[in-house]
């Protein structure tokens, strides 16, 4: 008998850490929840209590998976915030501080537990939850995006330093899923087209099967890619820089090119 995968998704009680946890369990996965408030998810499922930016508390969490389950296959980043929506000038400075926090103190906590274990394994997979925002600017959510942008950073330095272990790190933008916080942000008031659910499980499993390991360090969304398109690019290699942030020269004289 196989013994079952085991994934860690934090931000799992609810939003699209919820949404995640349930794919995974119905696909036989073992799922372990991580939540602030350690709440049941909709499902009903349990998540453990953790805050992701607590060093202690994240590593206290990592070991009772791995002492109850003996390994982490899989690594969900979803755990996130966003602030208020004012110029940066306005911004209420704790709030746009726990962003960061959030959103980049709490995944680089959390894979910095996870991967030693997934390297005593032979290999694993974190997938980081981005977003477009981290591509470009914003005059009204500056921690939002600088922390995506940041969140890419961690995952490709993941994702060099992780290949000669078997360990490959991904950037999964879900687009934009009906939740809590998409209904809470002014910029997506009054909206009625939404991203589907399945779009983000279905890339989130395909990722997880080693289906996209050729874009291991780089970013897809749901919601824009065709999964079949991805798995293609994926066998045949992806050049420099594709899918991944990088300055763009003006031209060819230009010396940062």
């Amino acid at each position: 008998m196989s013994v079952p995968r085991v994934a860690l998704i934090t931000g799992a009680s609810r939003g699209i850490g919820a949404i995640l946890a349930q794919a995974f369990r119905e696909e036989g996965w073992q799922v372990v929840g991580l939540s602030r408030s350690g709440s049941d998810d909709p499902a009903g499922a349990p998540t453990m209590a953790c805050d992701v930016t607590d060093e202690a508390a994240v590593d206290q969490a990592v070991d009772t998976v791995i002492a109850e389950h003996g390994r982490i296959d899989l690594l969900v980043n979803n755990a996130g915030l966003v602030e208020r929506e004012v110029p940066l000038w306005e911004a209420d400075v704790e709030q746009w501080w726990q962003v960061m926090e959030t959103n980049v103190r709490g995944p680089f906590l959390v894979t910095r537990a996870v991967v030693p274990h997934m390297i005593s394994a032979g290999g694993g997979r974190v997938i980081n939850m981005n977003s477009g925002s981290g591509t470009r600017e914003s005059a009204v959510l500056t921690a939002y995006h600088a922390s995506k942008s940041a969140l890419a950073r961690l995952t490709g330095g993941v994702a060099l330093a992780g290949a000669e272990h078997g360990v490959r790190a991904f950037d999964l933008a879900p687009g934009v899923i009906e939740t809590d916080m998409t209904h809470s942000m002014e910029m997506h008031e009054g909206r009625t087209e939404w991203t589907s659910p399945e779009d983000v499980t279905a890339l989130a499993l395909a990722i997880a099967a080693g289906e996209l390991d050729g874009f291991s360090g780089r970013m897809v969304r749901a919601g824009a890619d065709d999964l079949d398109v991805l798995r293609a690019k994926s066998a045949e290699g992806l050049g420099d820089g594709q899918r991944m942030l990088r300055l763009r020269p003006w031209g060819e004289d230009d010396p940062l090119g």
